[in-house]
């Protein structure tokens, strides 16, 4: 039998022939992902079990990106601890305030990561980089610990769903709504620990930055990871960017999935997840009565350029409706330079939004927007769990870019029709 894309992957970092669904290898890694929360903890288990060196300064990234600039005493010394650990060991892909980013759109950005790759991250949303055709997946901070000591981790090996694409998406609609729409279909568990590969003639009509989106929040159906085929998009992405030449993986013929889902791109509508799980969807169409307090388009999702060129789109020229707070979150200092060059942060200030350095913040309930008992928020983060952004009776709707935006115009839930 066959392999799909990441068991050959995995197959090829363990040092395998082939790998079978439900095995369990030791594998090579090509980075190791951690943050301001996560690393102060894999730092702890890495000094108490001993270690004193990282099994290579240039394959670890530190990012400080949920609670930088600092929000408090206890985010400062957590940041601390980081660059402490990254100065003792001249890790080189440390990112601070003035050089920081959403870890998730920071790296591909920087070409950290690459086709071909096995990365692991201390943060859940690590699967983003998938898109790039790199099996990536989320662990414990204390596998971080043991992938920076040791330069390997252990996986199962997943078994895979296929997502055959066709069609081509509408103008009016993102790779927030393909998996908005595909989530709402399978459930938050309709993947778990698979891995979510996506393929057909559709693929080539999506963007890199829908592509990340896609592979983002392929943990909230459950999956192990998710992952695109290293198409001429893919590649034009990663032409002079990367700093390891791209290794191109593709499934077998007769590679074995659990299942194949067809996804018609062209029959794909804006999309909300409503309260208080991601798989709680429907059109944005049938919510037009939902009055909402605060809208937040950034994040490890939504906060690349495409998702400020939907915003701009909606927004400029017009006002943010009274009593509604509009929070834009460039995800990197690229792209809120880029912001700033191209005019939209004048349009988004003008337009009565405000506009943040790069911070994971009001997604977790960190801070740049937390919710008050009662109020309502449509973002374009990922999760919109019971007090994820705040007060446990606060009430999170997730969404592309083009509804957050167009929503904050009228103060309720609106279809961005173009």
């Amino acid at each position: 039998m066959g392999m799909t894309m990441t068991q050959k992957i995995l197959a090829y970092h363990a040092g395998l022939d082939s790998v079978t669904a439900g095995q369990l290898i030791n594998a090579k890694l090509d980075i190791v992902l951690g943050n301001d929360i996560t690393t102060p903890v894999a730092v702890n288990e890495f000094k108490k079990n001993g270690f004193d060196s990282v099994f290579d300064k240039d394959r670890i990234a530190i990012v400080l990106d949920h609670f930088v600039p600092n929000k408090d005493i206890k985010a400062a010394e957590q940041s601390k601890q980081c660059r402490e650990f990254a100065g003792c060991h001249a890790i080189s892909h440390f990112y601070d305030v003035g050089k920081m980013g959403i870890e998730h759109a920071l790296l591909p950005e920087q070409g950290v990561v690459t086709a071909g790759d096995c990365i692991i991250g201390a943060d859940s949303h690590t699967c983003t980089y998938g898109a790039l055709g790199a099996f990536s997946t989320g662990v414990g901070s204390t596998d971080m610990a043991a992938g920076m000591a040791t330069g390997m981790a252990w996986f199962k090996v997943p078994s895979a769903i296929r997502f055959e694409l066709k069609g081509k998406l509408p103008e009016n609609c993102s790779g927030k709504d393909v998996i908005l729409t595909i989530i709402g279909m399978i459930g938050v568990g309709g993947a778990l620990y698979k891995s979510m590969e996506f393929t057909g003639e559709g693929v080539a009509s999506l963007s890199m930055d829908s592509r990340l989106c896609i592979c983002n929040m392929a943990i909230e159906a459950g999956a192990k990871n998710g992952i695109f085929p290293v198409d001429d998009v893919a590649l034009e992405y990663m032409k002079g960017r990367c700093e390891r030449e791209p290794k191109i993986f593709v499934a077998d013929p007769d590679a074995e999935y659990e299942k194949v889902i067809e996804i018609d791109l062209s029959k794909i509508v804006p999309t909300v997840s409503c309260p208080h799980l991601p798989e709680n969807t429907r059109p944005a169409s049938e919510l037009h009565d939902i009055k909402i307090d605060q809208v937040v388009i950034g994040s490890c999702t939504n906060g690349r350029m495409e998702d400020m060129e939907a915003a701009y789109r909606v927004l400029a020229g017009k006002k943010v409706a009274d009593g509604v707070r509009c929070i834009i979150i460039p995800a990197t200092m690229a792209i809120y330079r880029e912001c700033v060059q191209r005019g939209y942060v004048t349009a988004f200030i003008d337009a009565g939004a405000v506009v943040s350095t790069p911070t994971c913040g009001p997604c977790l309930g960190g801070y740049m927007g937390i919710l008050a008992a009662g109020e309502r928020c449509i973002a374009t983060t990922n999760r919109n769990f019971v007090g994820r952004m705040g007060h446990v009776d606060s009430e999170v709707y997730l969404a592309s870019p083009a509804t957050a935006a167009a929503s904050a115009l009228t103060g309720y839930i609106t279809e961005y029709k173009g």
